[in-house]
Parts: structure tokens; C-alpha cells; sequence
């Protein structure tokens, strides 16, 4: 059977929600496939740019309509869009976070909090540094609350999983400090 790269990133997304992103291989994805690895490499590249396919394709599978009424209402959606999808797969935030890290996708996320904060009137600098902080923050919190969740689930650990998340304290006091520095560069101005 002649496979298409939509189909590997389906496959791919399955072996990961399965197996965990240390066990997404071109062999093991071939494997699943029934196909030889070097098969593989007529649709991506390398493995990182299957991995930066398969980011993308969890990242717009998560993605839904929203309105808001404010810069930081839209953020709030965006950067809860994001938490939502990578949480929807094992080891979801490692793999979005990897590939934004190496700057092989998982780049829409970028680009839409920086014209929201841009469009916000935020001094470019701010803007672009808010856009950092907010990623690296639910790059983070997620990755530590599927790790919990999973060692949790595991028996590695005694807790049980959590009923519940600081995640929106944590986005609130991120939200208060870029109003507070953007109404400070404004009275600067």
C-alpha cells in the first residue's frame, strides 16, 4: 500500500499517544506502517521533520473558534488552545515544545500571540518577549503536568493525579505584568 504524509502523521500521532515520544521511531513507525523506515524518508526529510509535522498537525487538530472582546481575552483562548491540545496526547508537550525549540514548526502559536499582542498597541520588544514568556510558561506547566500525570499513572510516585490546576493563576499573574509594563511604557511615551 502507497501511504501519503497524511497518513504517516495520523500513524505517527497514534504511535505517540500509544507509546510516548522516546518510542516514535522511523522504525517503529515504519513497523506500524509495514513499510521499510527508508519509505519514510520520501515524505520527510529526517525524523525531526516528521516530528515538526506531526506538532503541527496535534496543534490544528486543537485548534477551535473563539471571540474575544479583549487583547487579553484572546490571548487567554490562545494560550488555553495550546494547553488543551498538547494535553489531548502523551507526551504532547515534550514533542510541541522540541520542535518549537528547534524552530521546526509549532511556529502558528508564535505568530498568533505576537499579532495579538502587536495589535494591542504592546511596544515590539514587549511584545515579542510576552509572546516567549507566555509559550515558555505553558511549554512548562504542561510538560510537568502530563509528567506527574504519567508517573502518577505509572506508580512511580505516590500522588495521585490532580484534581485540579494553577494553570490560570499562573496565566494571570503573566497577563497582570504585560498590562502592567505596556500601561508603563504608555505613560513613558
Amino acid at each position: 500500500m502507497r501511504y501519503h504524509r497524511a497518513d504517516i502523521v495520523e500513524r505517527a500521532i497514534a504511535v505517540l499517544d500509544a507509546y510516548g515520544l522516546a518510542d516514535l521511531s522511523m522504525r517503529r513507525l515504519g513497523s506500524e506502517l509495514g513499510v521499510q523506515p527508508s519509505a519514510l524518508y520520501h515524505h520527510f526529510a529526517n525524523k525531526q521533520s516528521l516530528l515538526a509535522a506531526v506538532a503541527d498537525e496535534v496543534l490544528t487538530r486543537g485548534s477551535r473558534d473563539w471571540q474575544a472582546d479583549s487583547w487579553d481575552d484572546a490571548v487567554r483562548y490562545t494560550v488555553r488552545e495550546l494547553r488543551d491540545a498538547m494535553l489531548a496526547y502523551r507526551d504532547g508537550a515534550e514533542l510541541v515544545a522540541t520542535v518549537h525549540a528547534f524552530g521546526l514548526g509549532a511556529g502558528a502559536v508564535d505568530e498568533s500571540l505576537g499579532t495579538i499582542l502587536r495589535e494591542a498597541e504592546l511596544p515590539a520588544e514587549l511584545a515579542q518577549v510576552a509572546t516567549s514568556t507566555l509559550l515558555h510558561f505553558v511549554f512548562g506547566h504542561v510538560t510537568e503536568e502530563q509528567t506527574h500525570l504519567q508517573a502518577s499513572s505509572a506508580g512511580a510516585i505516590g500522588d495521585a493525579p490532580r484534581k485540579s490546576s494553577d494553570f490560570e493563576l499562573g496565566l494571570d499573574l503573566i497577563l497582570d505584568g504585560i498590562r502592567t509594563r505596556a500601561d508603563a511604557t504608555t505613560v513613558a511615551r
